[in-house]
């Protein structure tokens, strides 16, 4: 009888199999053929692999179900069989590993992005993987591994849709990120860490793309944040093309090079990925048996509150500096920002998310309840608004049950709730969307009687939310306490319960707090006065976060000055940053500038990704008397130039990249009206297709939209394009250039043979190669003229090379 898989992680380091998609080719998997169809049509040959893995020493066996959603069978004429193939998948696992060894069922990417990024909403994300998970589950699966996902928000729904099918089976979560540290999407290790951990993962860490160097870099950053166990799934090195086949060159002993270090890092699992053979999984497991493979219970410091967004990541507690969550999207009081709610419209939102963050917000609270509006949508659309302009974390602040579980859909990463209180029907309504969807929770310390005179009763009340949180399941240090600001000028003798309210918190129920501070001044005049110093008072008895306006000079310098006092900003980095240099009464940040000339506005709004008042800019330049190839030339190109320079700083990540072609297109279509027809000037004319083989065709679209954005013709074949029509086409349609896309090992060769016919056809033209596998080596090798490692490059080097 086997030992339970997460109790047997703790008691040893397990290894996982190795490279499935090229052992399977080596055996009669043919070139476009879906991988999984071999369960039905082939597998024993898919047992002999699983066999191999086992003779050669693997504790995990991974299923051959990588490709097994619906949206990725489709592409087969295999939609139908999701259920039949996924059993399929575990039971021939299941027949080769006998009693020797774990079946890990493998969900792989759909191939599609969640909205705003993509076109797929979450719920139907999650619905795909639902389907899969549930025939893996029903089938007999050890474990679940998501494996080589690069959209946070995919595996994210992974995860959740998972839990709803299977709430205890154990569950991997990988990225893959590139040589940046970041996924493709722009996702930090500890972001995802966060993220994956918040919404139920067992196991985190990250898969193919890096060799064991790098995914040991990806693992130590990753420790700072959690305290799970650690998964190392390396590829054998950088592939490289050798005779037309596609050679791994980590060698066995590579593999091994880094058995101690991840040990000490807590890594409970180590495999391989592409180009991994079982001579490999032999070499590591060997390597293992000699080594001390005792439990380190390793990571960040218990009781911290830690939060993330796609890109990025902040902590609240633990002697970090005090969390600054910046107040301003909220309507109340504010009519135009109201008004424009209810006309759909998310100028304010920008402008607040982009402002609150550069005067210093390390977090954001987003509130749209507004009379009339549809709340749940109007909060989505804030959500994808501030997570396109911005990279802090979120507080999602609504009373409404329906439009909060919209905007916990619609986030990238884990979210603070504001908020629970300690009534029945808050703690019923509030806590089971939080577990679900992976988010802390602001505790409200009042209860149906209302706000407590005392902060011994408040701390009752914060007792009970902190008890009602445990049993389901979320820990004390996803659950911050609003200690309650009662306003001084009706209240006065109150206002020291807050202060105390904090210290008993924290010292009886080891949590962390939080404090909507302004509330303190309200009906008193000078009001950053009284409400910056009662912020000092509280913050010296341990405030871990507020809930203020960070735009008001009073309180950040209150904020900064109380850091370096209380020894939580070490050496003064953060104060000097913002006041030095300055005279002794100015504000620490400028007044944001616009700039006043229109071609500056165009820019900027490509920048900041406005489509909402591009077109607006593009009327009054033309009005201006601007023609239409100056308003493109001189405002909108330079804003989407300034985009890519951030682009590669990596100030902005991909999310905003679209978000800003979004805007461009929004601009080219005002401008198409004005030429009554007439083309724009061509950059000139590229044609994009993915190799024959490969369905995945993210990159390439992506590719595709920037290039239309900087001027250039189009002409896109999709994916799985057989050679001779890629070569037909170039050759009637004249282009300047062809864009070559791969993903998978198993298709870089097909790039090669492309570019063989292309010249056999005498073709004229410059070839241009990309994709998750490739190289310039490789690009070199195969006589490309060409290379790019990401959508951005492509466009500034096909610029460069078509102005030769």
């Amino acid at each position: 009888m086997k030992q339970q898989f997460l109790e047997a992680i703790r008691s040893r380091v397990l290894v996982l199999d190795g490279a499935m998609g090229t052992m399977l080719q080596e055996r009669g998997l043919k070139p476009g053929q879906s991988p999984e169809e071999l369960n039905l049509t082939m597998p024993e040959v898919v047992a002999g692999v699983h066999r191999e893995y086992v003779q050669a020493g693997a504790d995990i066996i991974v299923t051959n179900s990588f490709g097994g959603t619906r949206e990725k069978l489709a592409h087969f004429g295999l939609a139908d069989r999701v259920a039949e193939i996924n059993r399929a998948a575990v039971a021939i696992a299941r027949s080769a590993a006998g009693d020797n060894a774990y079946v890990a069922a493998s969900i792989g990417p759909t191939g599609r992005f969640v909205e705003p990024v993509g076109d797929l909403p979450f719920t139907a994300m999650a619905a795909l993987f639902r389907e899969q998970a549930a025939a893996l589950v029903e089938a007999g699966a050890d474990l679940i591994t998501l494996e080589t996902f690069l959209d946070i928000k995919e595996i994210r729904a992974a995860v959740i849709a998972i839990r709803e099918v299977a709430p205890r089976i154990p569950v991997i979560a990988m990225l893959t990120f590139d040589n940046n540290g970041r996924s493709v999407l722009g996702t930090p290790p500890e972001a995802a860490a966060i993220t994956l951990e918040a919404v139920g993962a067992d196991i985190v860490g990250s898969n193919c793309g890096l060799g064991i160097d790098g995914i040991y870099d990806i693992l130590t950053a990753m420790r700072r944040v959690t305290r799970l166990p650690l998964i190392a799934q390396a590829n054998a090195g950088l592939p490289v093309l050798v005779d037309g086949k596609t050679i791994f060159p980590g060698t066995p002993d590579e593999m091994t090079a880094y058995h101690d270090r991840l040990l000490e890092l807590g890594t409970r699992i180590v495999g391989g990925c592409c180009g991994t053979t079982p001579t490999h999984i032999v070499a590591i497991k060997n390597a293992l048996a000699g080594r001390d493979q005792a439990w380190r219970d390793v990571g960040p410091q218990a009781g911290i509150t830690f939060l993330s967004s796609r890109a990025g990541h902040a902590a609240i507690g633990g002697g970090h500096p005090v969390a600054i969550i910046g107040e301003r999207i909220n309507p109340t009081g504010k009519k135009g920002f109201a008004a424009e709610l209810r006309d759909g419209k998310v100028s304010y939102i920008r402008r607040e998310a982009m402002e609150q963050v550069a005067a210093g917000a390390t977090l954001l609270d987003v509130n749209v309840g507004t009379p009339g509006i549809d709340e749940a949508a109007t909060m989505e659309q804030a959500v994808f608004c501030v997570t396109g302009s911005v990279q802090v974390p979120l507080v999602l602040d609504s009373s409404s049950a329906e439009a909060l579980e919209r905007g916990l859909q619609s986030a990238d990463g884990k979210v603070l709730v504001n908020s629970v209180s300690g009534e029945r029907k808050s703690l019923e309504r509030v806590l089971p969307l939080a577990k679900k969807y992976g988010a802390a929770v602001i505790g409200l310390a009042l209860d149906e009687q209302g706000i407590p005179a005392t902060a011994e009763e408040r701390l009752a009340v914060a007792g009970r939310i902190v008890a009602a949180a445990g049993e389901l399941g979320i820990p004390g240090s996803d659950v911050v306490i609003d200690a309650l600001t009662l306003t001084v000028s009706a209240e006065q003798a109150k206002a020291m319960e807050s202060i105390r309210t904090i210290d008993l918190v924290k010292r009886q129920l080891g949590v962390n707090t939080v404090l909507g501070v302004s509330n303190i001044s309200f009906g008193l005049p000078a009001r950053p006065r009284i409400s910056s110093t009662f912020f000092a008072m509280a913050m010296a008895a341990g405030l871990d976060a507020a809930i203020v306006n960070p735009k008001e000079e009073a309180m950040m310098a209150a904020f900064r000055s109380a850091m370096v006092l209380l020894n939580r900003d070490v050496n003064a980095a953060g104060y000097i940053a913002a006041y030095a240099g300055t005279l002794p009464d100015a504000p620490a940040t400028a007044a944001r500038t616009v700039p006043q000339d229109v071609r500056g506005r165009l820019s900027l709004a490509v920048i900041n990704g406005d489509r909402e008042n591009v077109a607006t800019l593009v009327e009054e330049a033309l009005a201006e008397g601007l023609t239409p190839m100056a308003v493109s030339n001189e405002g909108l190109l330079p804003g989407l130039e300034e985009v890519g320079r951030r682009f590669e700083k990596n100030q902005l990540f991909l999310p905003q990249v679209m978000q800003s072609a979004e805007t461009m297109q929004a601009a080219f279509a005002r401008l198409k009206q004005e030429l009554k027809g007439a083309e724009m000037v061509s950059a000139g004319r590229i044609l994009m297709a993915t190799v024959e083989g490969d369905i995945h065709d993210i990159g390439k679209n992506i590719v595709c939209t920037l290039l239309e954005n900087h001027g250039f013709e189009v002409i896109d074949l999709g994916k799985n394009v057989a050679a001779d029509r890629i070569v037909a086409e170039a050759v009637s349609r004249r282009v300047d250039a062809v864009g070559l896309s791969a993903l998978m090992t198993t298709t870089m060769a097909e790039m090669e043979t492309v570019l063989a016919r292309l010249n056999d056809a005498g073709v004229k033209t410059f070839t241009m190669v990309g994709g998750a596998v490739v190289t310039q080596e490789y690009a070199d090798r195969i006589g490309a003229d060409l290379y790019a490692k990401d959508a951005m490059e492509a466009v500034a080097r096909i610029k460069a090379l078509l102005a030769r």
